[in-house]
């Protein structure tokens, strides 16, 4: 299928490399791969012998769908064959199938069937992100990573001479904006994600945890990597997490004047309208009143069983005074 952009002719991805791998919960064609598949050779390669994508963006947990997948390659084996590459260093290089092979070991599989394809180092990162975007559930950094090493790829693919360029992506276009076309998802979106790769870890972590919403998130990427250390402090200091509000105006204080830690402490401190009817205890404050053991959970446990404790005195006092 030849893809019409402005006067040159375009393969579509899925042409030139042959996937369309969606790695979701099922082993019942659990990868919607092309037809290309069924005309290549198959082979049984030992679990072993096989190695994850560098820098593989995608979580395999262990989870509800991943006991699923276990339970149906037990009962049915592997229905459609992993997609991987030779290692210069020997054994193979998984491209497509991660959740497969997992799934394989647990269900006490020695071999998984695959699919052996030579591909450079560019195309196999395309293959890869392809195979796993079309999953319904993606949390914010697999996102933001898988994005991020895609357009990475094509526009290194783009920017070859003309001769080396396989893909045949014209350079007329931007990258990012082929990948809108392809995911669905507006060059501007997909920018927005790709910042999310310039927050810390610890950051990163509260915003898939949903403990960050996505906007303030983006705002914040703009932070230093000492400023966003700082801004843990702050969060923890106010017990609190920033609004949007609150993420632009740091931003906007880190990038012009700078911003302290008693900046964003003030910020952190400030009242939000979703916090006018909750009442938070301090770290400081419940540190005083329970031993250095006690988890967070442990504390509100005790907390509400000292609060019912008082509710069931007051009834009672008052019903004597009645």
């Amino acid at each position: 299928m030849q893809e019409s952009r402005g006067n040159i002719q375009l393969s579509s991805y899925d042409d030139i490399f042959g996937f369309g791998d969606n790695e979701n919960g099922s082993n019942n064609n659990l990868d919607g791969e092309n037809g290309d598949i069924g005309k290549e050779k198959v082979t049984d390669i030992a679990l072993s012998d096989l190695y994850p994508f560098k820098d593989h963006p995608f979580k395999v947990l262990d989870d509800e769908a991943m006991a699923k997948t276990v339970e149906s390659i037990k009962e049915y084996g592997v229905l459609t064959p992993a997609i991987v590459r030779p290692r210069s260093e020997g054994g193979y290089e998984i491209v497509s199938g991660h959740r497969r092979c997992h799934a394989s070991e647990i269900a006490g599989k020695e071999t998984l069937p695959c699919i052996v394809r030579n591909l450079d180092d560019d195309a196999a990162t395309i293959l890869m992100v392809d195979a796993n975007l079309q999953r319904e559930t993606l949390l914010p950094s697999e996102r933001a990573r898988a994005f991020k090493m895609k357009l990475d790829a094509m526009k290194r693919i783009a920017g070859r001479p003309s001769k080396e360029n396989a893909s045949q992506i014209g350079t007329h276009l931007r990258s990012d904006q082929i990948m809108a076309e392809e995911t669905g998802v507006s060059r501007n979106q997909i920018q927005r994600y790709i910042r999310l790769t310039n927050l810390i870890p610890e950051i990163l972590d509260m915003v898939d945890n949903k403990q960050i919403g996505f906007n303030p998130a983006v705002e914040l990427s703009f932070l230093d990597e000492n400023q966003q250390r700082q801004l843990l402090e702050a969060m923890d200091f106010s017990q609190s997490t920033p609004s949007l509000g609150q993420a632009q105006r740091m931003k906007k204080l880190a990038l012009n004047e700078g911003i302290t830690q008693e900046d964003m402490n003030v910020i952190m401190s400030e009242e939000k309208k979703s916090d006018v009817d909750r009442v938070t205890l301090k770290n400081d404050v419940l540190k005083k009143y329970f031993p250095k053991s006690y988890t967070p959970k442990q504390m509100e446990d005790t907390i509400v069983k000292l609060l019912d404790q008082w509710q069931k005195k007051r009834l009672h006092d008052h019903n004597i005074g009645e």
